[in-house]
């Protein structure tokens, strides 16, 4: 295995990592946001006010997308370990 193809797998991996916990992030993100805005509008000035709204979006999330998530890491388990035999070289 060579140093360019370390650095191939590599980014493929950090893609497989952004591309799977990006809606989550994207959506406690929004989440967030809204709440604040809302906290600003209306005085209210508790810290945990956003924990469980965010917490449900993103369980929410992983219920609608979890069979997107799961297809594509085991896609690309499936993928390495059908190269195993070339990464070991």
């Amino acid at each position: 295995m060579n140093e360019e193809m370390v650095i191939s797998l590599m980014r493929e991996t950090l893609y497989l990592i952004i591309k799977v916990s990006a809606p989550m992030l994207l959506v406690s993100l929004i989440v967030g946001l809204v709440l604040s805005i809302l906290q600003t509008v209306t005085s209210i000035q508790e810290q945990t006010l956003t924990f469980v709204p965010k917490l449900l979006s993103i369980f929410l999330v992983i219920m609608i997308g979890g069979d997107w998530i799961m297809t594509s890491i085991s896609e690309y388990f499936q993928y390495l370990c059908d190269n195993f035999e070339l990464f070991i070289r």
